[in-house]
C-alpha cells in the first residue's frame, strides 16, 4: 500500500512521466501561490498591516482551480490502470482491492493538501510579516493554523473523493474530466437556482449537494467567521450552523470513497 501510495504521489506531480503531467500539477500549484507570494511581497514593502486576502477566503478564490486539478488528475491516478489492465498485476501481490482503492484515494487527498496548506502557510507568514508588531500578531493569530490545517483537509477529502469516485467508474479519461468538471459546476449551479426559486426555507438543503458551498460553509465555521460579516446571502440565509456544512463534507467523502471500494471489488482484472 505504502509503495502504492508512493507511486501515486509522484505520478500526480509528474515525477517519471511527461512534461505535459509535470506542467499541469506544477503549473496549477503556481497558480494557486500567487495569493501567497503577492502577500509576502506586500510584507516585505509596506510597513502598515496589509491583508490581501483574509485565511478564510483563501479556498474561494482557488475553488476552480481545485476543481480543474481534480478533473485533470483523478481520470489519470485511477483510470491509467483500468485502460492499461494492469489492475490484475496488482491483485496478484498480496493486495486487497480495498487496499488499492485506499492508496490511490490517500495519494489525492495529500496532493490536494499541498495545494492547500502550502499557500495558506505562506500567507500566514505573509500576514504576520506584514504586522508591525510580528510577535503581537502571531499571538493574536496562532489559532489560524489549526484552522488552515483542519479546513484543508476536510476540503481534501471532499474534493478527493469526488473526484477518484468519478474516475473510477471509467476508462474514458473525457468522460471522467467532463463529468468532474460537471459534478462542481452543475451542482452549484442547480443549488443555486433551487435555493433561488425556492426560497431560504425549503430550498435551504440544496446547497448541501454544492461542493462550492459545503466547501464556503464548512471553512467559515472552521475560522469561525460569520457568513454576513462576509455578504454570503445564500449561507447567510440558509441559515445552517457551520458544523453541519462539515458534517455534511464528511458524509460524502466517506460515501465516495465507498463507491470507490465497491467499484474495485467488482471491477475484473
Amino acid at each position: 500500500m505504502w509503495a502504492l501510495y508512493l507511486h501515486g504521489l509522484r505520478g500526480i506531480f509528474g515525477i517519471g512521466r511527461s512534461t505535459w503531467a509535470k506542467i499541469t500539477a506544477f503549473g496549477i500549484l503556481g497558480i494557486a501561490l500567487i495569493p501567497a507570494v503577492v502577500q509576502l511581497g506586500v510584507a516585505a514593502l509596506s510597513p502598515e498591516d496589509v491583508e490581501v486576502i483574509a485565511p478564510e477566503d483563501y479556498y474561494q478564490t482557488i475553488e476552480p482551480l481545485l476543481a480543474i486539478f481534480c478533473a485533470l488528475v483523478a481520470p489519470d491516478l485511477v483510470g491509467r490502470d483500468q485502460r492499461t489492465q494492469t489492475l490484475s498485476l496488482y491483485f496478484s501481490r498480496a493486495l486487497r482491492r480495498e487496499d488499492y482503492a485506499f492508496a490511490r484515494y490517500g495519494a489525492f487527498v495529500t496532493s490536494i493538501l499541498v495545494l492547500t496548506v502550502v499557500p495558506q502557510m505562506l500567507m500566514y507568514v505573509g500576514n504576520v510579516a506584514a504586522a508591525t508588531d510580528v510577535w503581537g500578531a502571531v499571538r493574536d493569530t496562532w489559532q489560524d493554523i489549526p484552522a488552515i490545517l483542519a479546513s484543508a483537509f476536510l476540503l481534501s477529502v471532499l474534493v478527493a473523493g469526488i473526484g477518484v469516485a468519478v474516475s473510477s467508474q471509467t476508462t474514458r479519461r473525457s468522460y471522467a474530466t467532463v463529468t468532474i468538471v460537471a459534478v462542481f459546476v452543475l451542482a452549484t449551479g442547480i443549488s443555486t437556482a433551487i435555493f433561488e426559486s425556492a426560497g431560504p426555507d425549503d430550498g435551504r438543503y440544496a446547497l448541501l449537494f454544492s461542493p462550492f458551498h459545503v466547501v464556503r460553509g464548512m471553512t467559515l465555521w472552521v475560522f469561525g467567521v460569520s457568513p454576513v460579516i462576509h455578504e454570503e446571502d445564500q449561507l447567510y440565509e440558509a441559515g445552517f450552523n457551520g458544523i453541519v456544512y462539515a458534517i455534511d463534507a464528511v458524509v460524502v467523502s466517506l460515501a465516495c470513497l465507498a463507491l470507490v471500494v465497491r467499484r474495485y471489488r467488482s471491477v475484473s482484472a
